[in-house]
């Protein structure tokens, strides 16, 4: 089935998310859509699925133009899609979660023909080599499973064309490896898919032709064959560099201690268990693992947003565990959160503003409760000068700042006083290459000024580039601590939760097998 958009348009309000984008997916074709967040991939997707109607545009399905008023119709028209976040029920069985829905995978009166669905599953698994059991509960499964499982709906249905929304943001290393022989597969059956991603390693890996989208319009077209470079230059519109430069160092004393570590919410589930980590003065401790295995937690009881059921902070030898945030701030501890816009920035406020919000009480801005606006922002300035903050004017609100620009405020007012400790939680996320050279070379510039940083990044690449030492959480637990050159698929297996001595031995592959 060939699939072919012309012209497609999607305006909400003035922001214009897709602008005349053509693209022609040919029959049992891997096509990449690349681009960084909000470049206006998803967007499409979801015109695409039915989720969204074009402003302007046309589908075409063989040549023939069809307009799709919901999922239903696209999923009718042959078009599967498999999403970021799952649409999976975590109490259903592997079969159920087929077939819901779906009356062809067996309903009568209003009850799940089980037989039908899971014979259904056993077939497409067989096929395909997915080693899934029908009968599973989904919430007892894996995450590379659970994605399996929505390959399995897409193709219950008949798709011919399948849309894999930013496939491996939840994978292991072991996880993505397997999903690209997956999608081989799945190529050699006649079944085209289109790949969506910003993750450059990948695309070229698998796809056969790749389309690149900047700020809602197509930039141009490139082969798997193109480099990383420049592949990167098309996203952000000129030449980047994809490589960390730093130096050997070579780490003081005890910056940051996390020692026995434990956190129950209130339902009683266990969210740390037992954590333990050093990260030294003048060294990067990156923190490894998919999201959800105790990272946020993690960098929330260092900065005092979470309180541990037992255990003990320990910032420049200082026990914070009982302080406040504010007091930790204090005391030399700096923290770029994973979610900017919500805990890091107030919306209302201007960018000057945003610069001091954990400084409001320093004489330099002010005496008491007033604050001296000229000072704030000459401060302001100054910062935006060597952070490299495009705004028109320090006073602006915040929210008018791009992604990158309103994480190089963070950066800027975290960085702007003396620290001890720095952690920083996704400190690259949904920012363009552009954006992600700056705070690199930031966060290693703030490592060979003798600050001890914690990074938790669910980017592998990045953890590999910045790290002088990386540690990996797996279900709250601290499962290794590693060396930077330690190989990717030994990483990927304590990311599974195989503890370290297993994942170094020659067996580690066959133990991984039977678990």
């Amino acid at each position: 089935m060939q699939l072919e958009l012309r012209g497609i348009t999607k305006v909400f309000g003035p922001l214009v998310a897709n602008d005349h984008i053509d693209i022609t997916v040919e029959p049992g074709q891997i096509h990449a859509l690349l681009g960084e967040n909000g470049a206006g991939k998803s967007t499409l997707m979801n015109v695409l699925y039915g989720l969204y109607q074009p402003d302007a545009g046309q589908i075409l399905i063989d040549g023939e133009a069809v307009s799709f008023s919901g999922p239903g119709d696209a999923v009718a028209a042959g078009i599967g899609m498999v999403h970021q976040h799952f649409m999976l029920v975590p109490v259903f069985t592997v079969a159920e979660s087929v077939a819901l829905g779906y009356e062809p995978a067996g309903r009568f009166g209003g009850v799940i023909d089980a037989r039908a669905a899971a014979a259904k599953v056993r077939e497409i698994s067989e096929r395909f080599g997915f080693d899934v059991d029908p009968g599973a509960y989904i919430g007892d499964l894996p995450v590379g499973v659970q994605q399996r499982i929505e390959i399995i709906k897409a193709l219950s249905r008949d798709a011919k064309v399948l849309i894999l929304d930013e496939p491996t943001a939840v994978l292991t290393p072991q996880e993505t490896d397997e999903l690209m022989e997956i999608m081989r597969d799945l190529k050699a059956s006649g079944t085209s898919i289109v790949f969506i991603t910003h993750k450059l390693r990948e695309i070229r890996e698998v796809a056969d032709t790749i389309t690149v989208i900047r700020r809602g319009k197509v930039v141009g077209t490139a082969a798997p064959t193109a480099s990383q470079a420049e592949l990167a230059g098309m996203m952000v519109g000129h030449d980047v560099s994809l490589t960390v430069d730093k130096e050997p160092t070579t780490p003081g004393e005890a910056g940051l201690e996390i020692d026995g570590v434990s956190v129950v919410d209130d339902d009683g589930a266990l969210l740390l268990d037992d954590v333990s980590l050093t990260v030294r003065d003048g060294e990067i401790l990156g923190v490894a693992g998919v999201q959800g295995n105790g990272q946020t937690e993690l960098s929330e009881v260092v900065l005092g947003l979470v309180s541990p059921s037992v255990g003990t902070v320990r910032v420049g030898g200082r026990d914070v565990t009982r302080m406040s945030v504010h007091q930790r701030l204090g005391a030399g501890l700096g923290f770029v959160p994973e979610d900017r816009s919500t805990d890091g920035l107030v919306a209302a406020f201007s960018v000057a503003e945003n610069m001091i919000l954990d400084r409001y009480d320093d004489p330099a801005f002010g005496v008491g409760p007033s604050i001296n606006p000229a000072k704030v922002r000459a401060h302001a300035e100054k910062l935006r000068e060597e952070f490299d903050v495009r705004v028109t004017d320090v006073g602006d609100p915040i929210s008018t700042l791009s992604g990158g620009n309103a994480q190089k405020t963070i950066l800027a007012r975290e960085l702007s006083r003396p620290l001890k400790v720095l952690v920083a939680s996704q400190p690259t996320r949904g920012l363009d290459v552009g954006s992600i050279e700056f705070v690199h070379k930031r966060l290693v510039a703030e490592r060979d000024n003798g600050t001890a940083v914690l990074i938790v990044s669910s980017e592998l690449d990045e953890i590999y580039s910045l790290s002088d030492r990386i540690a990996v959480m797996y279900k709250g637990r601290v499962v290794g601590v590693v060396a930077p050159d330690t190989p990717r698929d030994v990483l990927g297996l304590m990311m599974a939760g195989v503890p370290l001595d297993q994942a170094l031995a020659p067996a580690a592959e066959d133990h991984e097998e039977k678990r």
